[in-house]
């Protein structure tokens, strides 16, 4: 199953939730936001929330500034 994440094309298993996807990127703790298709997916739901090919997978850290 294709999914593109930040931009990039990437192959994972077929029904991989977005909890499993940050464990094989070893993103786990570093993603703070994810959207999935322009919708955000609160983060209590990562484990639930399944891939579709094809979907478009943004994940996002804050950093802070001055």
């Amino acid at each position: 199953m294709n999914i593109i994440v930040n931009g990039q094309d990437k192959d994972f298993s077929e029904n991989i939730t977005i909890e499993e996807l940050l464990k094989v990127l070893e993103l786990e703790g570093k993603v703070m936001a994810a959207a999935v298709n322009m919708d955000i997916v609160k983060q209590n739901s990562w484990g639930e929330h399944r891939l579709s090919d094809g979907d478009k997978l943004e994940l996002l850290d804050f950093v802070g500034g001055g």
